[in-house]
């Protein structure tokens, strides 16, 4: 475990080549109409588990049908183009349109998912070591799926080829420099899962733990966790010890590829954040903090026992807070109200 304080704490962005996370949450309703598997998602009471007065866990694993926050993401991009091209979008809005991305879970089913609710071919690159079983998720939701690469970073690289080559459009969870305003977008459909957990709480967390990859959700959920509780909450992001990437930029004080070997939390595993998502947490978040493979993983049964089945990459945050020594080094105590995500289902 390493934790680094954030001195950039209610400051200036770190990336001038991106813009700060949205919380714009107008028009999420009207985009969310066209989901008939949209329902809100429970906040569990998870207090038995850790020693503190409320452990509130919101379970994004039956998000939407696709098991995952990230459902919200690239499915919401999709549906605002759509919704900007007609005032009655259905299944043939998006017709002729073809979006691509890399992915390594559930960010591509959230794009296959919308494009195929409005017409539009869904292209999703993935790299030699991605499950044959996702590849068959994808492919049951009309999307090609092509394999390139040894690794994510791979076969993104081959998608953004194929976005040139053929006129398609790049639909990515990350951003950096040039590409920012899908990536904004994205991140504002996020913004549903902050809303609800903002209203499911009782009262305001004294703590929230959001796991980061790219720091997407973090991001988004941070900034709106600013509007509704202002500088209350001690806002900690956690990423695998094997690929820090927000945390090492905090320290660099810019963007920075965060080398390392691969993490079990594979969602989770990822060497280069997101400028967008960078710039939020830089201003909102208080602390960054890096947990084990190990740490995560003797956690699991614990947390499958009190009914909250997931992955290392969901259950990161969780994992945190039930380790005594973590806890106690974030400072975390029996009077502790704390917020965390549990963001998928069990892969």
């Amino acid at each position: 475990m390493k934790l680094v304080s954030n001195p950039f704490r209610g400051g200036s962005k770190l990336s001038d080549q991106a813009p700060y996370p949205s919380v714009e949450t107008d028009g999420l309703g009207r985009h969310r109409s066209f989901c008939p598997d949209f329902v809100e998602t429970p906040l569990v009471n998870a207090s038995a588990l850790a020693p503190v007065a409320n452990l509130w866990v919101k379970d994004e694993r039956s998000r939407m049908g696709l098991g995952s926050f990230k459902a919200l993401g690239a499915a919401y991009v999709i549906a605002c183009e759509a919704n900007d091209i007609s005032v009655t979008p259905d299944g043939n809005t998006l017709k002729g349109r073809t979006y691509v991305t890399a992915s390594a879970g559930n960010h591509g089913m959230s794009m296959a998912a919308g494009a195929r609710t409005f017409g539009a071919d869904a292209v999703v690159y993935i790299a030699e070591t991605v499950p044959e079983s996702f590849a068959d998720r994808l492919r049951a939701q009309n999307a090609q799926v092509v394999r390139a690469g040894a690794d994510y970073a791979a076969s993104m690289e081959a998608a953004s080829q194929a976005a040139q080559d053929n006129g398609w459009t790049l639909l990515s969870d990350s951003s950096w420099e040039g590409y920012t305003e899908l990536p904004y977008l994205l991140m504002e459909g996020y913004l549903q899962m902050a809303v609800e957990a903002a209203e499911q709480c009782t009262e305001a967390p004294t703590h929230v733990l959001l796991q980061a990859g790219v720091g997407g959700m973090a991001g988004a959920v941070a900034a709106y966790a600013r509007v509704v509780w202002g500088d209350a909450p001690q806002i900690i992001v956690v990423e695998p010890t094997s690929a820090p990437a927000l945390q090492a930029s905090i320290e660099a004080g810019h963007c920075v590829f965060a080398d390392g070997p691969d993490s079990i939390m594979g969602r989770l595993d990822c060497k280069e954040p997101s400028l967008i998502a960078l710039n939020g947490l830089a201003r909102d978040a208080d602390l960054f903090v890096t947990i084990e493979d190990d740490t995560v993983e003797a956690q699991l049964p614990a947390m499958a026992k009190a009914g909250l089945e997931t992955s290392a990459s969901g259950g990161a945050g969780i994992a945190a807070v039930l380790n005594d020594a973590i806890r106690i080094e974030l400072g975390i105590g029996p009077n502790s109200k704390v917020l965390c995500i549990l963001s998928e289902q069990p892969a």
